[in-house]
């Protein structure tokens, strides 16, 4: 049986939003990947259930909450000029963050220690009173809050590679001590925000990495900046539990950035976190899918992050090519 156990229900493809860059297509394009390439069998494959109210509230505004709910319920309505909520977003929402909960108790019940939570819509963007760029709840950060409220860690860390930095989970977790949020994004590129300077405050000082990386930066330059930054900082804050924003437009054929990563950069950063969690997290590691709108390139992602999950670490040689 495999390593890694997925999180997936096709109620994450009720969020329906048509031609938008964000839409059903990218799962169904990295399930049938997955399926092709025979990584589905023996696989263990979780049904999440919607969030608790209570789990939600405890990183976004009641009022967000309901705001989503009444766009749904009235027959779906554009939040911003990025952010679409249709007939079924409410629920798919509520199912992504749920989905995320149940991969934090089942890694945390070492049953399994690896998942990988295959949902959308996708939620860094979204901050403790706003939805926008595509995401609704932040379905990362309800985990990381559930993960210290409910099983009573102490210390949780996020690693965000998703091309766009994660103002909301930034946002949420700013003056937190409890929780590393350490990003990889372009600069300059949307939110804009991801600055160097911006490290927390208060009881969170310290506690925000940003690593901001200009257009065209490739497996290598992810790499060495990932050796030389985040792995240090992770290892020095050793949280109980390591949590990563997988977004996959970093990759040089998507649409919305202007990366060079590969599938096999992917894999690299997957080994480095699985490494972390091992030294640290006694392998617990959530990942829970962000960005990719290239289908294709996200499929081919998506599977060689499952391949480099389920390689036990101390087992594998890598060799990083140097794409130009």
């Amino acid at each position: 049986m495999a390593g890694t156990a997925l999180v997936y229900t096709p109620i994450y493809l009720g969020h329906d939003t048509g031609s938008h860059p964000e839409n059903a297509q990218r799962l169904i394009a990295i399930l049938a990947h997955l399926d092709r390439e025979g990584l589905l069998e023996g696989r263990r494959i979780f049904e999440p259930e919607a969030v608790p109210f209570e789990a939600l509230a405890a990183v976004h505004d009641p009022a967000l909450i309901e705001q989503v709910l009444e766009a749904a319920e009235a027959g779906g309505r554009w939040l911003d000029a990025d952010t679409y909520v249709s007939p079924g977003s409410y629920e798919a929402a509520a199912y992504a963050a749920g989905g995320a909960l149940l991969a934090v108790d089942a890694v945390l019940h070492d049953d399994p220690r690896r998942v990988f939570v295959l949902s959308r819509p996708p939620g860094h963007h979204a901050t403790r009173e706003r939805a926008m760029g595509f995401c609704l709840f932040n379905g990362i950060a309800a985990a990381a809050q559930y993960a210290l409220d409910r099983h009573g860690l102490e210390r949780v860390a996020i690693v965000d590679w998703d091309v766009h930095h994660g103002n909301g989970t930034q946002d949420i977790f700013y003056t937190s001590g409890r929780v590393l949020y350490a990003s990889l994004h372009q600069w300059p590129l949307y939110p804009g925000t991801g600055r160097r300077e911006e490290t927390g405050q208060g009881p969170g000082r310290g506690a925000t990495l940003n690593i901001p990386l200009p257009p065209g930066a490739d497996d290598r330059a992810y790499l060495e900046v990932f050796d030389r930054e985040v792995a240090p900082r992770v290892r020095e804050f050793a949280p109980q539990l390591l949590l990563v924003s997988a977004g996959y437009d970093a990759h040089r054929d998507d649409p919305l950035a202007m990366m060079r990563l590969t599938e096999e950069g992917f894999a690299e950063l997957t080994r480095r976190v699985k490494q972390l969690a091992a030294e640290h997290c006694q392998g617990r590691l959530v990942l829970v899918l962000e960005g990719g709108y290239h289908p294709d390139a996200l499929a081919r992602s998506v599977a060689a992050t499952l391949r480099a999950l389920d390689t036990e670490v101390g087992s594998e040689q890598s060799e990083v090519r140097n794409e130009k």
